[in-house]
């Protein structure tokens, strides 16, 4: 394959530790794969606003912009939560996914045998979950306008604005159907429909696009009761594509079947494609930045490592690189490796350097 430029953003908190596992990994994989890469570094988030005083600065837009995907670790923590303040980290993961028009995040919820005792749920019940979650990622809440603090002679208002448009429903809901066509044929659609305008759109528009799929059966869910649905029946569930704000919420939920967000992967895909003719993504663990534990080499590198596997599958295009990676995480959670976040009793802590060890021994031994 041609070489491919990978660009790694470390973020803040525990990103870095993150990302410097998952990127050694990747390199293992391209000498036995004979996978031509190329990383460089860009500085976006926290630590980009007391550089640069931006979250994303425009050198670093612009070798995303130019690269063929980007592996992101976290951004934010509490020295720049200011509510009052107009720059924040976050502003770097929205400027990259509306920038790099990533409309869709995909986010595996797979509750492995050898986890399921860490999950704070009855076995039966997370038992052979296997859910992929479709969130759309550049519309809705998040970036509608206005979204602005206002004053008025009854004191402070706030308002927020939901917008959503035919065409972003129909990508990120013809996505979904793609993807439940390789797996058990099953799309539920979230919405809000008895209150939302923007949720009677995304039903009516979501039942257009099945139309095109006869062999994908396709459920409607209200939000409220998907969210207990996940904890009551969530081997019920194959493909759920929802919209930004919902799918925020409910991705994090649905972490507790796993044991932890730690081990959480995703990708933030689009339509637009890199210099292999394939989707260029961003690929992130969905946890946060955790800066409480950063630095004392505790945190859980394999979400990221996961969402290296996922890079490989769909902008490397080698999906043997991505099952290589996922088995040698497998492998070394049957061994009995633990960190502190997925503990269990009659396991082996080890810290986050020693963790991405430990995968990429595996990875050297599978087959």
């Amino acid at each position: 394959m041609a070489a491919a430029t990978i660009v790694v953003c470390p973020g803040d908190g525990i990103g870095p530790e993150g990302t410097r596992e998952a990127r050694a990994v990747l390199e293992l994989a391209a000498q036995r794969f004979d996978l031509q890469l190329r990383f460089e570094e860009a500085v976006i988030g926290g630590c980009a606003i007391d550089r640069d005083g931006t979250a994303l600065p425009p050198a670093s837009f612009e070798l995303a912009e130019s690269s063929d995907a980007v592996l992101l670790g976290a951004v934010g923590g509490p020295k720049w939560d200011n509510p009052q303040s107009t720059v924040r980290p976050e502003q770097a993961l929205l400027g990259l996914r509306r920038g790099l028009e990533l409309f869709a995040n995909l986010r595996p919820i797979v509750a492995h045998p050898a986890l399921l005792a860490a999950a704070p749920l009855k076995r039966e019940l997370v038992e052979g979950v296997d859910i992929m979650f479709v969130r759309e990622l550049t519309g809705g809440v998040y970036f509608g306008q206005p979204s602005e603090r206002r004053s008025g002679p009854d004191g402070r208002h706030a308002v927020d604005t939901i917008v959503y448009s035919e065409v972003e429903v129909a990508r990120v809901a013809r996505l979904a159907f793609q993807l439940a066509q390789a797996r058990r044929k099953k799309v539920t659609q979230v919405d809000k429909a008895n209150i939302l305008a923007t949720s009677r759109l995304w039903r009516e528009v979501t039942h257009e696009i099945a139309a095109e799929f006869p062999d994908v059966a396709c459920d409607d869910v209200l939000v409220d009761a998907m969210s207990m649905h996940l904890l009551r029946r969530p081997r019920d569930f194959d493909v759920v594509v929802t919209e930004n704000m919902f799918g925020d919420i409910l991705t994090d939920e649905a972490s507790v079947l796993t044991g932890s967000l730690g081990m959480l992967p995703s990708a933030s895909v689009g339509d637009g494609r890199n210099r292999l003719g394939l989707r260029r993504g961003l690929y992130e663990p969905i946890h946060g930045s955790a800066p409480d534990i950063a630095g004392k080499d505790v945190a859980n590198p394999l979400g990221a490592i996961l969402s290296s596997a996922m890079l490989c599958e769909h902008s490397l295009g080698h999906p043997a690189a991505a099952r290589a990676i996922e088995a040698a995480v497998w492998a070394v959670i049957a061994q009995g490796l633990r960190t502190a976040d997925v503990r269990q009793d009659g396991c082996t802590i080890v810290g986050c350097t020693a963790m991405g060890d430990a995968v990429r021994a595996a990875f050297a031994k599978t087959a």
